[in-house]
């Protein structure tokens, strides 16, 4: 029986993701390199300095990551405070209130950073339907390793076969499915380039996994 929901936030809950771009597109600028699309777009659903290891790695630099870390932080704070088509992705807050209705367990595991996190369940008045929050930041390994969602099941109070994970990037996907948890990949606009193959089902609409509709999945 379904017992916990485990949701992804950029790209699954929140609009963030063109903001991000925006963000390590600007970072990228300011430590001079030129980073093509499809090489951006194979860190979705990274943590930042995980994502940022990568960037060093791949283009050599001399930067220590944590420093592009700051830099794409700074960026993301401006953006955010100040871009007005901000919002939640559509359909979500309902699925989100059907649940909890529902006596269903509510637990965000996001890469963002604490800081991120707190600054969108504040804006749009989250926290009363979830129990937790954890951020892939504060762990040692980043998606696509188990642990975040490992980790929120534990938050939870149920086992990995009561829960279910809402991703939209490959890296997601497949930390859930290393987790042995049911996976639903949602068909971001916002995530482009992303592998769906692991994922136990795949939507459009968040309409297609209300508590009527996926609870007889377990």
């Amino acid at each position: 029986m379904l017992k916990a929901v485990l949701f992804d936030m950029d790209g699954v809950i929140v609009n963030t993701e063109p903001l991000h771009y925006k963000a390590y597109y600007e970072m990228f600028k300011s430590v001079g390199i030129e980073v093509p699309l499809e090489h951006y777009q194979s860190y979705t659903g990274r943590s930042t300095i995980s994502t940022c290891r990568g960037i060093c790695e791949h283009f050599n630099l001399s930067q220590d990551p944590e420093e592009l870390v700051q830099l794409k932080r700074k960026a993301f704070r401006l953006l955010f405070k100040n871009d007005p088509e901000l919002d939640l992705l559509p359909g979500v807050l309902d699925l989100i209130k059907n649940y909890h209705e529902h006596g269903i367990t509510l637990v965000l595991a996001s890469s963002a950073s604490q800081i991120t996190i707190h600054d969108v369940f504040t804006r749009f008045d989250l926290d009363q339907y979830f129990k937790g929050r954890i951020s892939g930041a504060d762990l040692e390994a980043s998606k696509p390793h188990p642990e975040i969602f490992e980790r929120a099941a534990e938050i939870a109070g149920f086992a990995p076969s009561e829960c279910m994970v809402i991703e939209d990037s490959t890296s997601g996907i497949k930390a859930a499915h290393a987790a042995g948890i049911y996976c639903v990949a949602y068909k971001s606009p916002h995530s482009k380039n992303q592998n769906y193959t692991l994922a136990n089902k795949v939507i459009s609409d968040f309409k297609d996994i209300t508590f009527d509709n996926i609870k007889d999945v377990f």
